[in-house]
């Protein structure tokens, strides 16, 4: 049944030729859904006649937000961590490995509930896409069974066995690198699309990075990598070399950096959430654009350093810290994080494309970072179903 939404003030395509600006922004629009895939786009006067039909009443439609990046997997709490930061205390309770021990301890059914409540969280602000990534198992059973967890949820599963070093292995990063790429990807990867890790001084060095994600591009898993978060780093260069779908966090970047950036495939996906629970320094996002880089925005979700699932307050942070226009933050959170996940089916509203649709309770979507925090999101349509 072909469903109709009419009366729309602004659509936001992020097809350039169905409308105006990078944006392809359709004043007094139309869409049509039929099943679960946009079966028409256009002007309001010109909406074809349909089975049934929704009035917008003059409010703006986007393309559901896709959040290319986050942790959604894991069980325990890390307030005292966060607080203990915002005081501007010193905190040593042991970070990841506090998440580490807590979820090993849970049970599959602990973790299945985390992750559909934290689904079901961003779906009602509009997150119609989901990445997740494991990371908080580090042995062969838990990484198996957080990834297991991940693909009953989300669209998109990466393998991060190589989060950080795993406790047992302390004094031996190497043997658990080659836990990683031995008997934990012959498990893993069955399970995921993709292969992550955290490239960073105190994780992993660019030799143990690049021996790790060619294990898992040779298992069939594309590589995404943590890059360049911290400090200045191998991790962007590797990844660009490496074929990477995206780097992510590109927060330290040099000239070199931004220019294999701009000049290659990988996206840079910045995560402005880590850097607002951090106080930390923002990327720069106008540095990228104005490279020529293709920049996604995403949410990082996860308990210790940036625990959000709003994509529309990375939209506010990164038009408000980063550089970033609200066209170009609105693009970044949908086109962007297709583009990091290769998807072209998600992150634009055109014919064929998946019926993943944000009805915002404003005229425009410029409203999402001028009036940052306020519950905007209307409705929700997710492959052609109304979920909210």
């Amino acid at each position: 049944m072909a469903t109709a939404i009419t009366n729309i003030s602004s659509l936001v395509t992020n097809d350039p030729s169905l409308g105006h600006g990078p944006l392809g922004i359709i004043d007094s629009a139309a869409v049509v859904i039929d099943g679960d895939r946009i079966a028409w786009v256009g002007t309001n006067s010109k909406a074809p006649a349909t089975d049934s039909h929704l009035d917008a009443e003059g409010r703006a439609v986007l393309p559901g937000f896709v959040d290319s990046h986050s942790h959604l997997v894991f069980a325990g709490d890390r307030t005292a961590e966060f607080n203990a930061r915002m005081e501007g205390r010193p905190y040593s309770a042991g970070g990841i490995r506090t998440t580490v021990a807590a979820t090993r301890a849970a049970s599959d059914a602990e973790l299945d509930a985390n992750v559909a409540r934290y689904v079901a969280e961003a779906l009602r602000q509009g997150t119609t896409t989901f990445e997740t990534k494991s990371g908080y198992g580090l042995t062969v059973e838990d990484e198996e069974r957080a990834l297991r967890v991940a693909a009953r949820h989300t669209d998109e599963v990466t393998f991060l066995g190589a989060h950080i070093v795993a406790p047992e292995y302390a004094e031996d990063p190497a043997g658990y690198v080659e836990l990683v790429t031995g008997p934990m990807l012959e498990a893993c990867a069955p399970h995921a699309r993709w292969i992550d890790v955290f490239c960073e001084r105190g994780a992993f060095d660019g030799d143990q990075a690049r021996a790790i994600l060619t294990a898992g591009a040779a298992r069939g898993l594309t590589p995404r990598v943590h890059a360049n978060q911290l400090g200045h780093g191998p991790g962007v260069q590797l990844a660009v070399e490496l074929g990477a779908a995206s780097a992510d966090h590109c927060t330290h970047l040099t000239d070199a950096d931004v220019d294999a950036l701009a000049s290659g495939e990988t996206v840079a996906t910045l995560l402005p959430g880590a850097e607002f629970s951090t106080r930390s320094q923002y990327p720069d996002a106008r540095r990228l654009l104005d490279a020529g880089a293709t920049v996604a925005l995403s949410t990082d979700c996860n308990p210790g350093s940036s625990f959000t699932s709003s994509m529309a307050f990375c939209v506010a942070l990164a038009v408000r810290e980063m550089g970033m226009t609200p066209d170009e933050a609105v693009r970044a959170a949908t086109f962007g994080g297709a583009r990091a996940l290769r998807r072209t089916d998600v992150g634009r509203v055109a014919v064929g494309a998946r019926a993943d649709l944000v009805l915002l309770d404003a005229p425009s979507h410029v409203h999402l970072a001028y009036r940052p925090g306020v519950p905007l999101t209307a409705a929700v349509w997710r492959a052609g179903a109304r979920v909210l």
